[in-house]
């Protein structure tokens, strides 16, 4: 039978029987006195919220320049609901009044409106609708595999955003 010295684990079994006993000997000695007290319920919920509110909050976006690449993502998504919700919108509210919703009726309202308010419609229905036809080309060539680089999604950014104001005033003064 093979010894602790043959195999060399005599230094380590001292070790940690020492550490075992230093240990089991600061136990018996050091005690520490808990105060214990019985909470409601919902007084642990507000011990709970206090302490939160002295949690430092994690850097978001104070810390962050504005970049074209996300808020240009942002707004994608934004106009996209926009535009889904208008889509949306519109046909519901034609399956339930489609003698009021229909496109004779929308004309001679749209016809009745001063110039201010028909120009403000145009802009506010084109802006979405260009930046978000836009940048879906945007996003198809990069599933191309183009434009790519920190310096092609730039370029098509800013593309994009001229496209966008150009095609934006065409259609508001058509």
């Amino acid at each position: 039978m093979l010894s602790t010295r043959a195999l060399g684990l005599a230094p380590a079994l001292r070790q940690a029987t020492n550490h075992v006993l230093k240990t089991a000997i600061r136990s018996s000695i050091i005690k520490r006195s808990v105060q214990t007290q019985s909470l409601k319920p919902e007084d642990g919920t507000t011990i709970l919220n206090t302490q939160r509110l002295q949690r430092p909050s994690s850097p978001h976006f104070t810390i962050y320049e504005p970049q074209l690449t996300w808020i240009g993502s942002i707004f994608n998504r934004v106009t996209g609901v926009g535009l889904g919700f208008l889509l949306y919108g519109f046909s519901l509210a034609y399956l339930v009044a489609p003698g009021t919703f229909d496109s004779t009726h929308v004309i001679e309202f749209v016809g009745g409106l001063p110039d201010v308010f028909k120009y403000a419609g145009k802009f506010i229905l084109a802006l979405p609708f260009t930046f978000h036809s836009w940048n879906g080309i945007r996003h198809l060539l990069w599933d191309s595999g183009k434009f790519l680089t920190v310096k092609g999604a730039y370029s098509t950014g800013y593309a994009v955003l001229g496209a966008t104001a150009i095609s934006t005033i065409v259609l508001m003064f058509q």
